[in-house]
């Protein structure tokens, strides 16, 4: 294999640096993606509260990665990380509220320009048109989980059913009638759940209807024994969900026909529900198993879809040069310590799942503890394809671990910078590192800090930055902190913050 020289490569960056692969050498590329899909609802990772057979498939059949996390947990940020390979404050998009940069270097675009297909359905979030794709057909905004409106390059339409299926349906369409089989494709199948507000289909109403979802040692947190931001959030079970979250009324976007199949199932139980006449703990609890089911139920939905799509890539005879990546952009809180949502760098949100079956090359169920993050995919992706990796960047290619090879100098620790502050929920900015056994927080606009002992304490209930017994600890993650901050150019945070004041819902009542 030849390779342009090293200037040249430089030089090129924005179009990409080719190498001389044969399309017949490279794979084809199926990025399955969804919203807030935390690995302890998956089964191959051990979920207690579901099982998830269809997913699993990637992971029996491929690989399974324990640590994969993500650079900013909330949704917009995450999906700008995985286009460019770089950083939040490099990208431009720091929250879900700013619009994305679309003239940017993508790795998208840059396949294109290595001739492969690239196309994108499902959810998008980013708030400018898609760029970088020869096919798009698009969710405006979040979307809802019935009739959804689809954006596309010429036109918008408007589809009845349910979102989830709606978007399989069109990326098996894509790919059986719209690509084009002389060139290797890329598509990302990207879904809106299992996102807020969890309205499942049909098919999955009664799923987990008589029986209790194990609630999580921590439901009851009381958010002692750490720093200030932990009390102060608004994403309580006990007290922000609102009747949308809980089902307490059917989902606006339903038609007349949809509404009487869901008023069927939810209002006998929302009958009793009144009846019961709940309080305290007790609410709390019916709360968690009326949220955690409806988000279980979404998942269902998805996991059904992804059989789908993995059918159809084996009976068309696709499945042999099509590399499987499943993910979600960022994890998300099952009711630990009390919580819905995501945002914080404690474990359940900073961790994401991430599955790559590669037939002939990855090991079947195989498993990988190595440091991995969403800052990889775009670099991993290009690799792939056979492109090389601009130098601007900043994740690495995760080929080499697909066959069971770690490099040396592969990281041992990981960068974590939240923005989105003052907003809904309320969750203080930070940032911090993130080691095999510790991880260091700064709520910097607090000063406050946090060390925790993922070791002796992987639930994060207690912060060790005040221990004496701890202060090398400290120090050494403190200069480790700095060092990535300078390997990332990641510059102070000076944009003006105020006060966060969230209501019953969670939503920011200081900003009104």
């Amino acid at each position: 294999m030849t390779r342009l020289p090293l200037l040249l490569c430089v030089l090129l960056l924005t179009a990409g640096c080719q190498r001389t692969d044969t399309a017949e050498e490279r794979p084809n590329i199926v990025f399955i993606f969804t919203d807030d899909h935390t690995a302890r609802a998956l089964s191959a990772y051990g979920s207690v509260v579901n099982e998830t057979p269809h997913l699993d498939r990637i992971a029996q059949e491929g690989m399974r990665f324990d640590q994969c996390l993500v650079t900013n947990s909330i949704c917009a940020p995450s999906r700008a990380v995985i286009l460019t390979g770089k950083h939040s404050h490099l990208n431009g998009q720091l929250t879900n509220g700013q619009l994305f940069d679309g003239t940017q270097q993508t790795f998208p675009k840059l396949l294109q320009a290595a001739g492969y297909q690239t196309s994108i359905i499902g959810k998008w979030h980013l708030r400018s048109a898609p760029t970088g794709f020869d096919h798009w057909q698009v969710l405006r905004g979040q979307g809802p989980y019935y009739n959804p409106l689809f954006l596309t390059a010429g036109d918008t339409l408007r589809i009845e059913g349910y979102t989830t299926d709606i978007i399989t349906d069109l990326a098996l369409e894509w790919l059986e009638h719209g690509r084009d089989t002389a060139r290797p494709f890329m598509l990302m199948y990207q879904h809106k759940a299992p996102h807020r507000q969890w309205h499942p289909g049909p098919d999955h109403y009664r799923l987990y209807e008589d029986r209790d979802i194990p609630e999580p040692p921590t439901l009851f947190d009381d958010y002692a024994n750490r720093a200030s931001p932990a009390a102060d959030q608004g994403m309580m079970i006990a007290r922000h969900l609102n009747i949308n979250d809980l089902k307490l009324q059917a989902p606006g976007s339903m038609n007349e026909a949809q509404a009487a199949a869901w008023e069927e199932v939810y209002a006998p139980r929302n009958e009793a529900f009144h009846e019961a006449d709940l309080e305290g703990d007790d609410l709390t609890r019916w709360k968690y198993q009326r949220y955690v089911k409806e988000y279980l139920r979404t998942v269902a939905g998805v996991d059904d879809n992804v059989g789908r799509l993995l059918d159809y890539l084996e009976s068309s005879g696709l499945a042999d040069n099509t590399v499987v990546i499943y993910s979600s952009d960022q994890g998300w809180y099952l009711g630990e310590h009390g919580w819905y949502d995501k945002r914080w760098m404690y474990e359940e949100s900073l961790v994401t799942p991430l599955l790559v079956r590669w037939p002939g090359k990855i090991t079947p169920g195989s498993t990988s503890d190595a440091m991995v993050s969403n800052l990889d995919f775009a670099a991993t992706f290009l690799d792939l394809a056979g492109v090389d990796v601009p130098v601007d960047m900043q994740g690495r290619s995760l080929k080499p671990l697909f066959t069971g090879e770690t490099p040396e100098d592969w990281r041992t620790s990981h960068y974590y910078h939240y923005y989105e502050y003052p907003s809904v929920h309320c969750v203080e900015r930070h940032y911090g590192v993130r080691t095999s056994t510790h991880k260091l927080i700064h709520y910097y606009n607090r000063d406050e800090w946090e060390l925790f002992d993922l070791t002796r304490d992987p639930m994060e209930l207690r912060s060790v930055y005040d221990d004496p017994a701890y202060q090398d600890q400290v120090a050494a993650l403190k200069e480790e902190l700095q060092r990535l901050r300078v390997q990332y150019q990641v510059p102070e945070d000076e944009r003006p913050t105020g006060p966060c004041i969230p209501d019953n819902r969670g939503v920011n009542t200081a900003a009104n």
